[in-house]
């Protein structure tokens, strides 16, 4: 099955062609022809499953067999991280260059005068965050009225970030009629019941069963104390020779922390986390993907939407308080058919929470102890403090004692990653 024999227009073959791409994955397979059709659509899919040209595509089409409004915004793509939007909007771009349709990305943490220009002169298709589209909401240098469809990327991120009352207030503002695509990795209740409430008669498209990590990924848990994970990260990059692997913490202070101390190191490393101003950010993923950058440090801000091609190692520094996001996490690695290796430094206190991640994807994770590194048996295990239902919430500040667990998050931290 080619592209083409999807009902895509030349131009569009055309443009996915140029960018290396013959097949249809599983998810464009399906979801394509649905979307051509006008129909809503409910999207189950991992990371690097291809939904971003599943939806991308035949919403470019749609929009180019219909005539153009007068300036006002006719797709509207909403995104939870700044970093998700602007590498859609990218999609959008690369796979429409041969349409004559105008997108534009808005997000915060740079300034807002170039958006309101660019909305200014007009665009077809808008990627935003909520908040960021909210602010230009406000200051009435954007119209809704217009939306002929509306796409609802990583929903449950969107849901676990607190975004989804910013979402509600934006269905609010654009037109009832209109299609609506909804893509998620996990379908929690909240998102079950916002699906309900935003599409019609959808068509459920999965691909993979949810929750379960991907068969090319080579998943190792390294034991260690909490006090020498750092030392045992360093030596792994060190003696196996890693030139790029995405590290991720439970904490922006834990982010930083690390960065520093692999520098001091001598390996070449920056973190990206949400205190940190999207320019930093920007220069953190572009130094990684060129390779000026071998270790890049950061919280669950980047565990979806970053797309690295060929990445070959993930390591969970901090293994997450919620299963599910160990599987976004090392989707970033084992892409498009290529293999890839995902590394966790697992202490004590951990314990549980290892639990909790092999129970989700029905298997047990091959432990490995690295010379020289083993646990120490006399350490007691604290266990880290569980989210609540509905949310995420992080560990609590050390008790007030002189006893500290080798595994406990880092005390200055007080509030979630953003």
């Amino acid at each position: 099955m080619s592209f083409k024999n999807l009902g895509l227009m030349a131009e569009l073959v055309r443009a996915v062609t140029e960018q290396g791409y013959s097949t249809p994955t599983p998810i464009q397979l399906q979801a394509i022809p649905v979307i051509l059709e006008g129909r809503d659509i409910m999207g189950g899919a991992q990371t690097g499953t291809g939904k971003t040209a599943g939806f991308t595509l035949p919403l470019l089409q749609r929009l180019s067999n219909k005539a153009r409004g007068r300036g006002s915004v006719r797709a509207l793509i909403l995104t939870p991280t700044r970093e998700l939007a602007a590498q859609v909007a990218e999609s959008v771009e690369i796979y429409g260059k041969y349409l004559r349709l105008k997108s534009a990305v808005v997000f915060g943490g740079v300034s807002i005068n170039p958006q309101i220009a660019q909305l200014r002169r007009g665009v077809d298709i808008l990627v935003a965050t909520p908040g960021r589209l909210l602010d230009h909401v406000g200051q009435k240098t954007v119209d809704l009225s217009q939306v002929e469809i509306l796409v609802l990327d990583e929903a449950d991120r969107m849901l676990d970030m607190g975004f989804i009352h910013d979402v509600r207030k934006i269905l609010r503002l654009i037109p009832k009629e209109r299609q609506n695509l909804l893509f998620s990795a996990t379908f929690p209740e909240g998102i079950k019941k916002l699906a309900d409430e935003l599409l019609t008669s959808p068509v459920m498209v999965q691909v993979a069963r949810p929750n379960i990590s991907a068969d090319n990924v080579k998943q190792l848990i390294h034991p260690v104390d909490r006090k020498r994970k750092h030392e045992l990260l360093s030596h792994l990059i060190r003696s196996e020779n890693w030139q790029q692997a995405l590290v991720f913490t439970r904490t922006k202070h834990g982010a930083n922390r690390l960065a520093k101390q692999l520098e001091k190191d001598g390996i070449s490393t920056a973190a990206i986390h949400g205190n940190k101003s999207q320019g930093a950010r920007t220069r953190a993923l572009s130094g990684f993907k060129d390779g000026t950058v071998r270790i890049l440090v950061a919280t669950d801000i980047a565990a979806r939407g970053l797309d690295i091609d060929h990445l070959p190692h993930v390591v969970n520094f901090d293994l997450p308080n919620v299963p599910e996001d160990y599987v976004h996490r090392i989707g970033r690695t084992g892409r498009a058919g290529n293999e890839g290796a995902a590394i966790s430094l697992v202490c004590v206190d951990e314990k549980k929470l290892l639990q909790d991640i092999e129970r989700l994807i029905k298997k047990d994770l091959r432990k490995i102890l690295i010379p020289g590194y083993e646990p120490d048996p006399s350490i007691k295990a604290e266990p880290i403090q569980k989210p609540r239902s509905g949310g995420r919430k992080f560990p609590s500040r050390a008790p007030n004692n002189r006893r500290r667990s080798f595994c406990k998050p880092y005390s200055s931290q007080r509030k979630a990653d953003s």
